[in-house]
This record gives structure tokens, C-alpha cells and sequence, in this order.
């Protein structure tokens, strides 16, 4: 049924772009005056060859980084750690043990200039406090840093085996971050509430969606309680999305989610409208690319990105097509930016604002997405709020609930893997493995270690750790201090871990 043959249907077709509650987009032009910035992250082995990429991109005008760590970093633990995660140095991600570390990841690269996102969360003081050291060394006023650290304690609880501790003493890793950075850098966005990692565990498109505006919304309260204004909350939160391959749940995600937000954000009252616009990244889904044949993901890659943009992003990220295969070569990066390029210059999409308006699939998709996604957001205010929500399993229930589906799904042969279900080639695809080499940065560690002031490596990380058990003072402001004194990524989250409550 074509917009000409049909009356009206849904309520949320007045709504229009530029004005709350955003369903059409943040602005009235949209991609015709501003199309949607193009982030890509570094995956290579190590600090130096991370920091030679960003200063190649900066001198081709790139404005803004974009930093993913490895799984030990997100675990908290060091290059030398024995706890199973330690070989993965710098497959998947940067390896950071400590300040000096991030000093050579941003050598050159001024930090009053460059807008700095970095992933990571269980570990979220120690690099937060090494980027802020870091800086401060290279000379850079701390007020003049500018960008965002996913410091979404929420997400690690939701989709991380291992968690730092319970909910409801991690929220104020969250809490005095946002304390910190509202105080002390005005140019810093407090936090990324990440979805992406949501979906990637099995999550659909609408479990996604609620679940990470639940998520704003708990640390928009948290916020609140703690004394920060709503505009200042707001204009400072962002959203990270996935994007798979439903690509057009995936559109209407994105209207879903701005129209959501403008309404959770507006029954605190804020004075500034512009609080009420998601601000919202999204990136393509790692988890829809094959080793099978690696080239295949270059078109995965391609309708995904087209319906982040379809649907509205701000920014977009488009994983290398051999993810997964080995690191990353600088024709894999090539290829990933390139993409994005070709669909902002070569389709004209970008022509007009919010191009599937109107289409009865995509509004009906819309409705449907926005009642289940609101059910879900109402189910967990009821039991109190996510943290309460988290503690008692239930996103984690309706999550595996979703994944269980998604795979009987798969082994009944009513979705598939285009070359690992059908059409799969006989050929093998030989590329090479991820391989690193972790010998240099363990010792570089162990150098870091035996140069330091030990007595004050260790007054640092009693004091952060008392901090932690107390619940008195400011945490980012003792970590800070414990990277001065060069403590490691390692040392600080031990110092900050909590005993469970009996």
C-alpha cells in the first residue's frame, strides 16, 4: 500500500525533523547541510602503530579519534596478567598498562585540537585518568580536553561475565566521572551509553533500543541525585548503536529512539530544548562478518552503514571487512572509510531528510518498535529502575531469550549466513591470523615499574582504594593522582574492586 492509496495511520507521521520529539531527525536539513561524521578506530598491534595511523589521518584533516581498547584492558588487567586474557595484546584493541602508554598513543597529536572517543568501560577510571595525565604532561589545560569515554558501567553489568562489583556500588564509577568532567572539563561529553554491545550478545533491534534509553535514563536520576542539572546531563549524554542486517528495524530504530528519548528526557522539565535531541553514533555489527570469505563483508558492511544513515546518525563507524581474520592492513582502514565516502558522495541520499518517511513498512515498523521498546523501558521502571532491573536478571534473561531464538532460528534454516548456510565455497580463504607481538609492551611495563617511587605508587592506591570502600570523595580525582605516581591499569582496578554485600 503506497502513502498515495492509504489515509494517515500512525500519530508519529506529523512529526517532523528539527523539532521535538526528532522522529525525522535532529535538524530541520539534516544530511543536506551536515552529512553524518565518518569515525573510524585503530586496531593495530601496538601504542606506536596506533599513534603513526591517527597522525597520518590528522594531516588528511581528521578531527576526531576514535579509541577501542582489548578485551584485557576491559577486564582490568595488565600486560603481564596470568587470567587467561593476556595473550590477546593488541588483537582486538589497544593495550594500555599505564600513563606512559598513552603518552606514546597521543605523541604529536594535540589534545586541545583533537576530539578524543575512547570504548572502554570496566576499566574506565584508570584510562580516563591516563588520557587526563597524558595531557596534562603534553601541556594541554585539562578544561580544554574535548570528547566522550563510554564510562556505561550499566552495559559492562548487562553483558560481562567478569564486573568490577555489584550495580549499586559501580554507579559511582559513573557518578564521579560525571562529577569530574561537568566540573573541571566543560568541552568533555560525560558519558557514551552504549547498545551496540547489547545486540552483539543476542539482543533484537527493540530489546536494544530499550534497554540502552533505560540505561540514559538511570543516569539521568543518577545524575539528578548527585546535584548535575538536567540540561547539563543531557547535553552531555550520546548513544552508541549497532547496526545489523534488519536493515529496515534498523531505520526505524534510530527515529524510535530520538522520538523515546525527547519524551523520557522531558518529564524533568528542561529549560533548553536542544536537551531533548539523541545525540547518537552507531556502528555496523562485527558480529555479521564471516571469515568464511571475508569479502563478502564488504557488502554487509555497506547496507548496514546505508541504514545508519537512512535512519539518521550522527557519526558512523564501519568495521574492516577481515575483522576478526587478522590485524588490520591500512587497505582494510582504506576500504572501510571508502565506504562511507561512496554513499554520502555518489548516491545522493544525503539529498533529503529522512528518505523512508512515509513508507508503510518503515512506519509500521516504527509504531510497532516504539509500543514494544516503551513496554520494556515501563517494565523495568516498575521493579525500580535498570539497576534494580539487573540485579534481579531480567535483561539478562530477555537478552538470552533473544539470542536462544536467534539461533534455533539460524539451525532451522529460516535465517542464514550468505556463505556459512548456503551457498558456502569450496575454496578456502587463506588470510593471515591475528598475531601481535606483546614482548615489547610487557617491557615496557616492567621498566615503568622499576623506575617509579614505590611508597607513593602504593599511599596512591590505598587512598583510591579507600575512596572506593568508603564512598567519600571523588574517585577520577584519585586515580588521576595514582597515574601520576604511575601506577598501572592493572594496580588501580584491583585497588578499586569491591567485596560483593552479604
Amino acid at each position: 500500500m503506497s502513502s498515495e492509496d492509504r489515509t494517515q495511520e500512525f500519530q508519529h507521521e506529523n512529526f517532523v525533523a528539527g523539532i521535538a520529539p526528532y522522529l525525522r531527525g535532529n535538524n530541520s536539513t539534516m544530511y543536506v547541510s551536515n552529512p553524518w561524521t565518518i569515525r573510524e578506530y585503530a586496531d593495530f598491534s601496538t601504542v606506536e602503530k596506533t599513534n603513526a595511523f591517527y597522525r597520518r589521518n590528522i594531516v588528511k584533516g581528521q578531527k576526531e579519534l576514535f579509541v577501542t581498547f582489548n578485551t584485557a584492558v576491559n577486564y582490568g588487567l595488565d600486560s603481564e596478567a596470568e587470567e587467561g586474557v593476556s595473550d590477546e595484546g593488541g588483537k582486538a584493541g589497544i593495550v594500555i598498562d599505564s600513563v606512559e602508554d598513552m603518552k606514546i598513543l597521543f605523541d604529536q597529536i594535540p589534545l586541545d585540537q583533537i576530539s578524543v572517543f575512547m570504548s572502554v568501560n570496566g576499566a574506565v577510571l584508570p584510562i580516563l585518568a591516563f588520557y587526563i595525565v597524558a595531557a596534562k604532561e603534553q601541556g594541554v589545560n585539562v578544561s580544554e580536553l574535548r570528547g566522550t569515554i563510554q564510562s556505561d558501567i550499566l552495559k559492562e553489568l548487562m553483558t560481562k561475565g567478569r564486573d568490577l562489583s555489584l550495580p549499586i556500588n559501580s554507579m559511582k564509577f559513573s557518578t564521579d566521572i560525571f562529577e569530574f568532567t561537568s566540573k573541571n572539563m566543560p568541552k568533555f561529553n560525560l558519558s557514551t551509553i552504549a547498545g551496540y554491545q547489547l545486540q552483539e550478545t543476542g539482543a533484537t533491534p527493540e530489546i536494544e533500543l530499550a534497554y540502552t534509553l533505560a540505561k540514559g535514563l538511570e543516569y539521568l536520576k543518577m545524575g539528578l541525585n548527585n546535584g548535575t542539572g538536567i540540561d547539563t546531563l543531557a547535553l552531555k549524554l550520546s548513544f552508541s548503536w549497532s547496526i545489523g542486517m534488519e536493515h529496515f528495524k534498523e531505520i526505524a530504530k534510530l527515529r524510535v529512539g530520538r522520538m523515546l528519548w525527547a519524551k523520557i528526557v522531558k518529564q524533568f522539565h528542561p529549560k533548553n530544548q536542544e536537551s531533548l535531541v539523541m545525540r547518537s553514533h552507531s556502528q555496523t555489527n562485527r558480529n555479521s562478518l564471516t571469515v568464511q570469505d571475508p569479502f563478502n563483508n564488504l557488502a554487509r558492511t555497506t547496507i548496514e552503514a546505508m541504514a545508519g544513515a537512512f535512519g539518521g546518525t550522527q557519526s558512523l563507524h564501519a568495521p574492516v571487512f577481515d575483522a576478526g581474520m587478522k590485524l588490520p592492513s591500512d587497505l582494510s582502514h582504506r576500504k572501510a572509510n571508502s565506504t562511507q565516502i561512496y554513499i554520502q558522495e555518489e548516491t545522493n541520499i544525503t539529498k533529503t531528510v529522512d528518505p523512508w518517511a512515509g513508507s508503510y513498512h518503515v512506519e509500521e515498523l516504527t509504531e510497532n518498535i516504539a509500543k514494544e521498546a516503551w513496554g520494556l523501558i515501563q517494565e523495568v521502571e516498575e521493579l525500580g529502575g535498570l539497576t534494580k532491573a539487573i540485579e534481579q536478571g531480567i535483561p539478562k534473561m530477555r537478552i538470552e531469550e533473544a539470542a536462544a531464538k536467534k539461533r534455533a532460528n539460524m539451525d532451522n534454516g529460516k535465517d542464514i549466513t550468505v556463505g556459512v548456510h548456503k551457498y558456502q565455497f569450496k575454496e578456502k580463504v587463506v588470510s593471515a591470523s591475528l598475531a601481535a607481538d606483546n614482548d615489547a609492551q610487557i617491557k615496557r611495563l616492567h621498566t615503568l615499574k622499576s623506575n617509579r617511587n614505590q611508597q607513593l605508587v602504593d599511599a596512591a592506591l590505598l587512598n583510591l582504594s579507600n575512596c572506593a570502600k568508603s564512598g567519600t570523595g571523588n574517585l577520577l580525582a584519585f586515580a588521576i593522582v595514582a597515574a601520576e605516581q604511575r601506577a598501572t591499569l592493572g594496580e588501580m582496578s584491583k585497588a578499586l574492586e569491591i567485596a560483593p554485600d552479604k
